[in-house]
């Protein structure tokens, strides 16, 4: 049994996929043969390096810079100037924004729309499947792919399917393989997968296009296809097969995932908590030290922990044993946070920066979400990782049921009140799980986008429809001078995953 794990266009191409990673982990050190093509920034490479179908300034100016612009986001000399980076984000951003165009498709380095087919709709995945030809992505895959089954005849293809922006030309390369060599198993996984796949009026429309899907975690199915047994837990991430030196980044960045689920899973509307995913973390001092054998031995530029949240043990562990190069990761506000001597021991373990989910500046709208944090402890933890050199990048959630415009007036005011204390912001409208408990207690809209959607429009029991939440994003929040500094300074594109870079020094 041997494998092709692929990874596909389109997602952020700064980092190595973490959970191929993985799989290549549980593989190799069972001696199971396998290849891996990230397809992602291969695509997005590919798009780039092509003529453009436009001749206007800006694209013949983007055109003369590619190969000058590529080299520099591969180094750190540019992001100690913000105005560079994104007049050079913008350029390459334009190559691949005229190659859409032709096709009716939206592209960016963050997404990818196509104006005929959605993601949301089995029908059009399964056309997508059936004219591979139609995808913008056609040309590189229909070149790369025969190559691969030449070179190392597969008998296994894997696809990583994460997010929507992923799932168009996944289903396209899975039509051309399928087209070219009908014998293949074609198995898929990913969080997008478990996410169809937890929804409980799941009927699997893609019988007879994909032979396996994985339901959660992909190692354990893989190994086992291969005859071989698998042992949860005792595998570590290999990230040898993978492309490190393509990826638009200054250094390699690590992806290294020391969980699955959340830790708190209690939040309300939360999609973890809708799917019912469990938290399952590796023991925090063993995943320490292991982190810091990876270290050494990848010398990573940037450690990306991508854990829905960092656990306060596994904080406490990073703190004990540092892994020896600069890191970030998502955390919960917690007292622990609001620790001085702790938050100076953490930025000296390396913490660049911390991913924090404030969500609202409305003690009722925490305590009715049930995030188990209040604004007394999160304002202390926003001005003590500021005084240690810690940056946050925070996410606020506007539109929830429980939000009125007071609450989100609200949210401004503690925004303003600490901007010097905030990094970043994320903000995001909030989105109802469609098949979650909660969504019972809402008045569901008769609209629905396609039977694979994930979320459900919803009438706002508070009259705070989301019409009204956009305008005031975009009129009132977004343009508060105390504000818009820190909207401005947020990467375009990459945001929280190129931010980290600019909060650190000695870069070159």
């Amino acid at each position: 049994m041997s494998f092709l794990l692929i990874h596909p266009p389109l997602v952020k191409p700064c980092e190595a996929p973490p959970g191929l990673a993985v799989l290549a982990g549980a593989l190799g050190s069972r001696s199971i043969p396998f290849t891996i093509l990230d397809a992602n920034i291969e695509g997005i490479l590919y798009l780039i390096s092509l003529g453009s179908p436009v001749s206007d300034t800006w694209t013949k100016r983007a055109l003369r810079h590619r190969a000058e612009n590529l080299n520099a986001m591969r180094r750190g000399k540019l992001y100690a100037n913000l105005d560079r980076y994104k007049r050079t984000i913008a350029d390459l951003n334009r190559l691949l924004q005229v190659q859409g165009m032709k096709q009716g498709i939206h592209i960016s380095f963050s997404d990818y729309q196509d104006g005929s087919r959605s993601p949301v709709r089995s029908d059009d995945l399964i056309e997508a499947y059936r004219h591979p030809e139609d995808n913008l992505f056609y040309p590189y895959f229909e070149e790369r792919i025969p190559l691969l089954f030449d070179r190392f005849a597969p008998r296994t293809v894997g696809f990583s399917i994460n997010f929507l922006s992923q799932a168009l030309t996944a289903f396209a390369m899975i039509g051309y393989i399928r087209s070219r060599v009908p014998s293949v198993t074609i198995a898929a996984g990913g969080g997008l997968i478990t996410s169809w796949m937890r929804n409980p009026c799941w009927s699997d429309p893609f019988s007879g296009i994909i032979d396996i899907l994985v339901d959660g975690p992909g190692e354990g199915p893989l190994v086992e296809l291969s005859g071989k047994e698998f042992t949860t837990g005792d595998q570590v991430p290999d990230y040898s097969a993978l492309p490190l030196p393509s990826y638009l980044s200054p250094g390699f960045i690590m992806p290294f995932s020391a969980s699955r689920g959340c830790y708190w899973q209690r939040c309300s509307f939360c999609p973890e908590r809708a799917e019912g995913n469990p938290y399952a973390p590796l023991p925090p001092l063993e995943t320490a030290q292991n982190l810091g054998k990876l270290t050494q031995f990848w010398d990573p530029a940037l450690i990306h922990i991508v854990d829905n949240a960092m656990s306060p043990a596994l904080l406490e562990a990073i703190v004990r044993n540092p892994p020896g190069a600069p890191w970030y990761g998502f955390a919960r506000i917690s007292e622990l946070l609001a620790e001085p001597d702790f938050c100076v021991a953490l930025k000296q373990s390396g913490c660049t920066m911390l991913k924090i989910g404030l969500e609202s500046g409305s003690p009722r709208v925490l305590e009715e979400m049930d995030k188990g944090i209040t604004l007394e402890t999160a304002s202390k933890a926003l001005h003590i990782l500021k005084k240690a050199g810690i940056a946050t990048y925070c996410y606020l959630l506007f539109g929830t049921p429980f939000e009125k415009e007071e609450d989100a007036k609200m949210t401004l005011d503690f925004v303003v009140r600490h901007h010097e204390s905030i990094g970043f912001l994320n903000l995001a409208l909030f989105n109802l799980p469609a098949y979650g408990p909660d969504a019972a207690f809402l008045e569901l809209n008769s609209f629905y986008e396609g039977d694979l959607g994930l979320y459900r429009p919803f009438r706002h029991p508070r009259g705070w429809e989301r019409p009204a939440v956009r305008a005031f994003l975009e009129k009132r929040f977004k343009r508060h001078p105390a504000i818009a500094p820190i909207i401005r300074r947020d990467p375009p594109f990459f945001s929280s995953n190129h931010a980290p870079f600019f909060c650190m020094t000695g870069m070159t």
